[in-house]
């Protein structure tokens, strides 16, 4: 039996206000073709489908199309809630979407039905686990230990009855102990929401979301796909994927990915303004079409330097100084003996420390003649 893991569509996300949803139509676009190439029995979706609990009309509309379009190629689709997902939401018309072979888990209720689907070797039980806390588990399970996320997610797990003596797959949307993450994910402190790869014992293959790098954890068949876009600049050198899983008899499983291809690449440029300017700098590549993130070394801050690069570079995103101002930039002004100090002493004490250099006579008296004249209006 083959199947796509997929995870992590955050449809309807903005990035650095950017909207993404053209860039998430391309890369539905081109897992649906990846689907009719390969044909795979399921598509496995963990979680995270929609950015926010209540997605912007145009997500709903593109998760719809995806999902009709999916079906119509002849694979059964198997989808859970993320934390970012309304599982309510999510769920609703579920009953009548399993008869088309779209299979979305319900509202977390203490039980978790398998979804059976059959190839040579037998049946295949999938369980479809939405993204958990431990007051979640707790109020169905009040005899049992829930304080922790692994505590949690053991008695749910342990609820289910599962056969492991049969084929089983697990889809879930947590955070696994030992993942590694990246900046467009949302973070604990202490890594609390932790869960002990452990839990997960026995089942052929668990089909995880929530992490936005591709990523085994512990054994190769406990496994985050990751998001099939960039999210963040911190995955700029991440190349995305589609991972493949192909489960023989009982005991056999194949992993494999597709790579994906996005409608702009995100990329991270760093230099001097003159040089990143120069026609032969970016002459041939496809780096205006990009999303960047810019890293400016200059020394002193170029005037509009935002709209003066966007004129090339019409997908820039963030702009960033790395220079001697900036990595001197350290702690707070201390202001002792203020009351003693003229506005303009303090000004120019402010200035020195955000700019590790103090005012030239230019500057103070442009200063002063601007504090005299404010002062005259406000008299």
């Amino acid at each position: 039996m083959k199947l796509f893991h997929l995870s992590d569509l955050h449809l309807g996300k903005r990035l650095n206000e950017y909207s993404l949803l053209e860039d998430q139509r391309h890369i539905l676009d081109a897992l649906l073709d990846l689907t009719g190439r390969e044909r795979p029995d399921a598509v496995l979706i963990a979680g995270d489908v929609y950015d926010k609990p209540v997605p912007p009309a145009e997500a709903v509309e593109l998760l719809d199309s995806f999902l009709v379009r999916l079906t119509a190629l002849g694979a059964q689709v198997l989808l859970i809630a993320g934390n970012h997902d309304s599982p309510e939401r999510l769920a609703f018309g579920g009953r009548l979407m399993a008869a088309e072979g779209v299979h979305v888990a319900p509202v977390y209720d203490g039980t978790v039905r398998s979804v059976v689907l059959t190839d040579e070797y037998g049946p295949v039980y999938f369980y479809l686990l939405p993204f958990l806390k431990p007051a979640h588990v707790r109020r169905f399970f009040p005899e049992e230990e829930t304080g922790s996320y692994t505590d949690a997610l053991r008695a749910a797990v342990g609820a289910m009855g599962v056969d492991f003596a049969a084929r089983n797959v697990l889809v879930t949307h947590q955070f696994v102990t030992g993942a590694h993450t990246c900046d467009s994910e949302e973070h604990t402190i202490g890594g609390t929401d932790g869960v002990d790869a452990a839990v997960f014992d026995g089942f052929d293959y668990v089909a995880l979301g929530h992490l936005h790098n591709p990523q085994q954890v512990g054994r190769p068949e406990v496994r985050y796909c990751g998001t099939p876009l960039k999210y963040s600049f911190s995955e700029a050198n991440c190349p995305k994927s589609v991972t493949v899983v192909e489960l023989g008899e009982k005991g056999t499983v194949s992993l494999s990915t597709l790579p994906l291809t996005p409608r702009r690449e995100l990329r991270e440029l760093r230099g001097r303004y003159e040089a990143l300017t120069l026609r032969s700098f970016y002459a041939g590549t496809s780096l205006p079409e990009d999303y960047l993130h810019i890293t400016l070394t200059d020394e002193e801050d170029i005037p509009d330097a935002v709209g003066k690069l966007r004129v090339i570079y019409p997908y820039l995103m963030k702009l960033d100084y790395d220079n001697t101002r900036t990595r001197s930039m350290a702690g707070p002004l201390e202001l002792g003996g203020s009351a003693r100090r003229s506005p303009m002493e303090l000004f120019e004490a402010l200035y020195e420390r955000q700019n590790n250099q103090p005012m030239t006579a230019e500057m103070h008296d442009f200063l002063s003649g601007l504090m005299g004249e404010i002062w005259e209006e406000t008299l």
